[in-house]
């Protein structure tokens, strides 16, 4: 079984759903601590293109005072802010003339109508509509299901062992501190995805890499997951 393992990500970029796209099972990483690395703290926040070039759109969480508390799969919204109705703006005014705007607009208004109070209810939501839009059938797990509680790349090599994986799809830094000789003790071969990140059209002049995957759906319906993985493949062992 080929299985990838991420933590959940708002409206995440073409890269992850490639990874699951080429997986039979993904673990969802939700029982970990969300990453305050700025550079790679995804879990509540993604890019949308706009004529300027691109903007965030931020999920503001309740974390002040609650450092210890920041588990993926309890962190609370903070919607004191209004950010549903921000984001719901934000997409009309950059993608309403997107070819494939209306095709989603039901299902985004309807997502920014509700008040969430946990992120991860918001991120499987999110995430599973995106995954059957793009027409990807791969079994999600979620972490805090399968009653693993070692960290850091012992965390990867359990979860892989539980669910009888023979195969485990890395993202490129896991070359940094996955121990290979370990995994295949575990007769568990190591892939290292490197997506290369295809070339669209975007509603406006120019090219923005690393939008949210909602930027390439708008812009080519169902032929996105046909953009996606057949420009992205680069598995390397």
């Amino acid at each position: 079984m080929i299985v990838s393992i991420m933590q959940p990500a708002y409206l995440p970029w073409l890269g992850y759903f490639d990874r699951i796209a080429r997986s039979q099972t993904h673990i969802v990483l939700d029982h970990v601590l969300i990453d305050k690395n700025s550079k790679t703290k995804f879990a509540n926040r993604n890019k949308i293109r706009t004529r300027e070039g691109w903007i965030w759109l931020t999920v503001p969480l309740q974390s002040s005072g609650r450092s210890s508390e920041l588990f993926l799969n309890r962190i609370e919204i903070d919607n004191s802010s209004q950010w549903m109705s921000k984001h719901w703006r934000a997409l009309q005014l950059n993608y309403s003339r997107a070819p494939f705007f209306t095709d989603h607009a039901p299902y985004l208004e309807y997502m920014y109508s509700q008040e969430w109070r946990l992120l991860s209810d918001l991120l499987h939501g999110v995430t599973r509509y995106l995954l059957e839009a793009l027409g990807i059938k791969t079994t999600l797990l979620y972490s805090s299901d399968l009653g693993v509680t070692s960290q850091k790349d012992q965390l990867i090599l359990d979860l892989c062992r539980t669910i009888g994986a023979t195969q485990y799809i890395s993202g490129p830094f896991g070359r940094d501190y996955l121990q290979e000789e370990h995994f295949a003790a575990a007769g568990i071969e190591l892939l290292y995805h490197d997506y290369q990140h295809p070339v669209y059209k975007q509603v406006f002049q120019g090219f923005e890499p690393y939008m949210s995957t909602i930027d390439l759906l708008l812009n080519h319906g169902p032929a996105s997951l046909d953009i996606l993985m057949h420009h992205g493949e680069r598995l390397c062992r």
